[in-house]
């Protein structure tokens, strides 16, 4: 059996290394239009930066390791540029030389990637604006901020002499994952930085509160951030920096600019073997990793995938899922039953010292797809023990069906990154194996005090949703807060600091004995600063004859909505 891969990196190059380990006698090509078979590209940002110092801990495996190790065949700087699925051959074409030859396949494993969008805007190609895809995109960057940092010295009165300009503005357009980590790397290089962009908010599997609270983040940072607006054009300065034009007819000057506006599936090789493309415009595959081809297979960033949760199809561009669906092809070209079960999405970003994370469904994407069927909770508890010295704050948000408890999605923010990383973890396996909210009360979760408390963000979620649920804790939340009556039972000197008009306040100590002043035709919302004591005030008053609801994730998810 001879298998043809197109394309290494994550999908390609685990689906080569799978194959091999199950089938020592098949033949088995991998060819890869870039000079690098298998390389990190997330950990590009952190090289630019020289936090990640030598390119080469990028490579993750080199041709000569393909080829010693695992007995593969490996052409880079190799590019397929069409496909007879009729004759079942392979057109290919060394990008250095120009030379094509033709290769046939019993099997073919399609794993193209995604390129970087690039709209023909004016002035794209101007020197100075990049994209950050490959290792060689790095290199090129890292050369661009060190030519431009470097002075000239001794030649300034020579005639004609410019002297070189100091890199130190920098435009990021696009607020995804490469533009906010490339924003925080250039910050790190002293560079100062401006995000623009289109949408109005950055991080967009994130719901727009959750993203509120990254945007602030990098703003104390340093990174100013402009939504609203997009690129529209670049010209060059006479000074040889570059205008950066705007929709809105805005221009920033800049000395270097990062284009991250997301990625599109390399689709033009499949269409050319009359592959099926889905309707987000990636490759359709079903769950063997086949095309309407059974005899071609695709993974990777290039296909279309059912979301885990909401059995939609989707585009998720993340290396996890990409390594698991080339080992997936593998398995099946070498006759064994495996099966994708899809994407989560789980994801996690690092942004000056803290992270953001998520997994599941997003509650914007449940309103899209007009599913009502779902609560959410909002929930502020230290990320370990408080007594242990560091603990610091996790804003932890979980959505759940109302009607069973199985929980949807989860998203969380918090200074503390390694915090951060685990809860979402937790939550995502919760996700894969069906789980309720009554089962994350009852996880049984590592505790120690400089890593968690006994009980757990996840065991707290689980514990607050199914009170939820239980009818324990009527809840509400802001958006929905209008006309009831607010009851407000933090200390009266915390409401020198913050309030909300027309709230009574009753401290929490004070209430039993000041039931006489609450209205018992009217339903009471109660809030303080996390909720936490708010769940103590309902809990008095339900069984004291009112009616009273929670307002969620009190006054901190007040200020992540309304900032």
């Amino acid at each position: 059996m001879k298998v043809i891969i197109v394309g290494g990196v994550a999908g390609g190059a685990s689906c080569a290394a799978r194959l091999r380990r199950l089938d020592e006698k098949a033949e088995i090509l991998m060819v890869e239009r870039g000079p690098y078979v298998s390389y990190a590209n997330c950990g590009l940002p952190y090289h630019v930066s020289g936090v990640i110092e030598k390119e080469a801990s990028l490579l993750v495996a080199s041709e000569r390791l393909f080829r010693e190790q695992f007995a593969i065949d490996v052409r880079t700087n190799c590019e397929a540029v069409s496909i007879s699925a009729k004759d079942k051959t392979v057109q290919l074409r060394n990008v250095l030389t120009g030379e094509t030859t033709t290769e046939s396949y019993d099997k073919l494993v399609l794993s193209p990637g995604a390129p970087s969008l690039c709209p023909p805007l004016p002035g794209v190609d101007l020197p100075g604006i990049f994209h950050v895809r490959t290792v060689p995109d790095a290199r090129t960057i890292r050369q661009w901020i060190e030519s431009g940092t470097t002075f000239l010295t001794g030649m300034a009165n020579y005639t004609g002499m410019q002297m070189a300009k100091p890199t130190r503005r920098a435009v990021v357009v696009g607020g995804g994952f490469i533009g906010l980590e490339m924003a925080e790397n250039l910050t790190h290089l002293g560079l100062e930085v401006k995000v623009i962009q289109r949408g109005t908010q950055v991080l967009g599997p994130l719901d727009p509160e959750m993203a509120l609270v990254i945007e602030n983040h990098l703003t104390r940072h340093g990174v100013h951030v402009v939504f609203g607006d997009g690129a529209a054009g670049f010209s060059q300065l006479d000074n040889g920096g570059i205008e950066v034009q705007t929709a809105s007819g805005k221009t920033y000057p800049a000395d270097i600019v990062i284009f991250a506006i997301g990625v599109r599936p390399e689709t033009k090789l499949a269409q050319t073997a009359g592959i099926e493309i889905g309707e987000r415009g990636g490759i359709r595959v079903n769950d063997s990793m086949q095309t309407s081809d059974p005899n071609i297979y695709a993974v990777g960033d290039a296909i279309e995938v059912k979301d885990f949760v909401t059995g939609k199809w989707s585009l998720v561009a993340l290396a996890g899922p990409a390594n698991r669906q080339g080992r997936i092809a593998a398995d099946v070209i070498a006759g064994r039953d495996s099966k994708y079960r899809g994407t989560q999405g789980t994801s996690i970003i690092g942004l000056f010292g803290g992270a953001a994370a998520w997994t599941g469904a997003s509650e914007k994407t449940l309103k899209r797809l007009g599913d009502d069927d779902y609560e959410k909770i909002y929930l502020y508890p230290n990320a370990h023990a408080g007594y242990y010295p560091g603990a610091k704050m996790l804003g932890l948000k979980v959505i759940f069906r109302k009607s069973s408890g199985l929980v949807l999605g989860a998203q969380a923010i918090g200074e503390d990154g390694p915090a951060v990383d685990k809860r979402i973890s937790a939550i995502a396996m919760a996700i894969q194996l069906g789980a309720t909210v009554y089962d994350l009360e009852e996880s049984e979760l590592c505790y120690a005090p400089q890593f968690g408390s006994a009980k757990d963000p996840v065991n707290f979620a689980g514990m607050v949703a199914g009170n939820i649920l239980r009818g324990d804790m009527p809840v509400c939340h802001w958006e929905t807060t209008g006309c009831e009556f607010l009851l407000d039972v933090r200390e009266p000197v915390e409401l020198a600091i913050e309030q909300v008009s027309g709230a009574i306040n009753i401290p929490l100590g004070q209430l039993r004995s000041r039931l006489d002043e609450l209205p018992r035709n009217r339903e009471i919302h109660v809030i303080c600063r996390s909720a936490q004591r708010a769940y103590y005030a309902v809990r008095i008053l339900l069984q004291n004859g009112f009616k009273a609801k929670i307002v969620s994730g009190g006054m901190l998810a007040r200020t992540h909505a309304v900032s």
